[in-house]
């Protein structure tokens, strides 16, 4: 097991100052610069299982509205009127049979976004339906899900979430072998975290914490307990405990592996970071996703999928004691978290914090925040195109 990014010579590296933590300025510019106009891992593909089926999701600032139509393709718009504005859907899920109707003065729009009829609009004259439409977003489905992104000429979605897919695992092909989007939903659970976003990155992304506050985990996996995290190595996974059977929260058998998985990633357990917003967990016999949804400085929405092949799902297995240990860390983490938000105004972290040599990777993500934030800010979000431009 070797390091490919291990410091040169054993030093301490500086985090970004307390206030990129907690102030509502920086927070509205990570808003703008990075979550609208970055690829956001939104929904399930399987939440939207028939035409006509819905979820609104905030990104960034926007509330954003995703829907399936009757040629069964996925599209997303900005949950917004075209006529005064109001908000088109107001529940978080729902479905409906041919179209979305405001619920203010009627105006009506298909599942593909295009005006259809609007009170009292069919009597004006050179009044052009389709330039009324609701406004598009781009999607992309990958592993089962559906990511849009809200910026005019979004990113490369190969050069920025599958590549980090890719140089996490040391193998493009790597992910494709767990068939995540042909994997069942076995249980999903929220956590509402009174934490920064950033902070929760920064937590998943090492183990210099985990001999500390999780048990459990390092039980199934020893090797945590030394505090170099999955993420410190490129293509590492880390190793089944001796005498483990599967990851459970008493390391007992699980379920079957997965067809696809090697012997090389058998009894292994590896984890992602997907900038901003995704975590993903590769254990043998299923698949861990968390999603992200940064509301407030001080306050982000997680949820996290627990995802079995179907067959597992279908006979009505009991996935208590496979769920039980990852809900308990993601707990710890929470908590953990939470410890650290109030501090952040504190005179104590003014400058920051540091790193030790075991998290010198998370530099990386504070680069890249640094980066994201260092492009030009027209303090508007991006204009997108009209239903059926996208």
């Amino acid at each position: 097991m070797t390091a490919t990014d291990l410091p040169a010579t054993p030093s301490l590296i500086p985090t970004p100052p307390g206030r990129d933590y907690t102030d509502p300025g920086v927070f509205a510019r990570e808003q703008r610069l990075i979550f609208e106009r970055t690829w956001f891992c939104a929904v399930r593909g399987a939440d939207l299982a028939a035409p006509g089926d819905f979820r609104t999701v905030r990104v960034g600032r926007e509330s954003v509205l995703l829907t399936r139509n009757r040629s069964g393709a996925v599209r997303a718009f900005l949950n917004v009127c075209r006529h005064r504005g109001a908000r088109l859907c107001t529940e978080e899920a729902g479905s409906v049979k041919r179209s979305l109707r405001c619920p203010y003065h009627a105006w009506t729009y298909d599942l593909d976004g295009r005006l259809v009829a609007a009170p009292n609009l069919a009597d004006m004259a050179g009044v052009r339906r389709e330039d009324r439409g609701l406004i598009g977003v781009h999607v992309r489905e990958w592993l089962g899900y559906v990511w849009v992104c809200l910026a005019d000429e979004p990113p490369s979605f190969a050069d920025t979430v599958q590549a980090a897919v890719a140089e996490r695992l040391g193998d493009p092909a790597a992910i494709d072998r767990y068939g995540v989007a042909d994997l069942a939903l076995g249980r999903r659970i929220g956590y509402d975290v009174a934490a920064n976003w950033k902070l929760i990155v920064e937590n998943f992304m090492e183990c210099y914490h985990c001999g500390t506050i999780h048990p459990e985990l390092t039980e199934v996996l020893p090797e945590f307990a030394e505090g170099y995290a999955a993420q410190y190595y490129v293509g590492h996974g880390a190793q089944f405990g001796e005498g483990i059977d599967g990851f459970t929260v008493d390391g007992g058998a699980g379920f079957g592996r997965l067809d696809g998985i090697g012997d090389h990633q058998d009894r292994r357990y590896y984890a992602i970071t997907v900038p901003p917003q995704v975590f993903v967990n590769l254990v043998p016999d299923h698949v861990i996703v968390h999603r992200m949804f940064p509301l407030a400085p001080d306050r982000t929405r997680v949820e996290c999928d627990w995802l079995y092949s179907p067959e597992v799902v279908a006979s009505g297995a009991d996935l208590s004691r496979s769920v039980e240990l990852f809900d308990r860390v993601n707990r710890q983490d929470f908590d953990a978290c939470e410890r650290c938000q109030p501090a952040m105004e504190s005179r104590a972290y003014r400058d920051g914090g540091v790193l030790v040599p075991v998290e010198h990777h998370i530099g990386a993500f504070h680069a890249w925040v640094g980066r994201m934030l260092a492009e030009p800010d027209s303090g508007t979000a991006d204009t997108a195109d009209t239903a059926g431009g996208r």
